[in-house]
């Protein structure tokens, strides 16, 4: 191979690259911040590791205190199972990143984490208020990515192509089965109200976008019509 040949397959390896990072960047880059945060949490001591994970916790008192930094914070501090977590992310999130697009697919995935967090702590706040729970429950640990897993696993099943939803389906499964993320749903339990509302604003918003998505891209080319003599 001469040196120009060379240089064109390293240019359009290169261009494949790129391609590939701006289509599914949403991914790669909650990818990339979970991976951040992996390598700070393992940096850190023990004690130090239990601190970052409660001033990340999206419980009632920290929302009140710091609701912006702990539903960010949240959604990439996991207790525990940083590598575990990786590969569910990545089946659900390409899939729905595909079908979707970056903007819309960011959308779905913050109002999943943002209302999911919301109803689920909202409704532990109203029952410490009304004595129906202690007010201890007010400091309950809420950390991880599963509201962003979920609302992407509805959108890869809805919209991806066969393998995608086949990924997704398998993560949901775990998450399921070895997760147990419904578990406790039937007392409200923080983490399975959570899961389930992720999902509904998912089914709700994805059609939504996806629509408008069909309806922004540009339609066939028109046909000309025959010259006649």
């Amino acid at each position: 191979m001469d040196g120009r040949a060379l240089l064109a397959g390293r240019a359009g390896a290169w261009a494949r690259c790129r391609a590939m990072l701006r289509r599914y960047a949403v991914t790669w880059l909650f990818l990339a911040g979970f991976g951040v945060a992996w390598v700070v949490s393992v940096a850190l001591p023990a004690s130090r590791q239990s601190a970052l994970l409660w001033w990340a916790s999206t419980d009632v008192e920290n929302l009140r205190r710091d609701p912006e930094g702990s539903l960010v914070a949240s959604a990439f501090l996991p207790d525990g199972g940083f590598l575990t977590w990786v590969p569910l992310i990545a089946l659900a999130m390409f899939g729905a990143n595909r079908a979707l697009g970056n903007a819309r697919t960011a959308l779905v995935v913050v109002a999943g984490q943002v209302i999911g967090t919301l109803v689920s702590e909202g409704i532990v706040a109203y029952r410490i208020g009304h004595g129906l729970l202690p007010a201890a429950d007010d400091r309950i640990m809420d950390v991880g990515p599963s509201y962003v897993i979920v609302a992407a696993i509805v959108v890869a099943v809805l919209f991806g192509t066969w393998p995608a939803r086949i990924g997704a389906g398998i993560c949901f499964a775990l998450l399921v089965v070895a997760g147990d993320i419904f578990g406790g749903l039937s007392t409200l339990q923080v983490a399975a109200v959570g899961h389930v509302t992720a999902i509904a604003v998912s089914l709700l918003l994805a059609p939504l976008l996806m629509r408008a998505r069909a309806r922004a891209a540009p339609g066939p080319a028109p046909v000309s019509a025959p010259a006649r003599d």
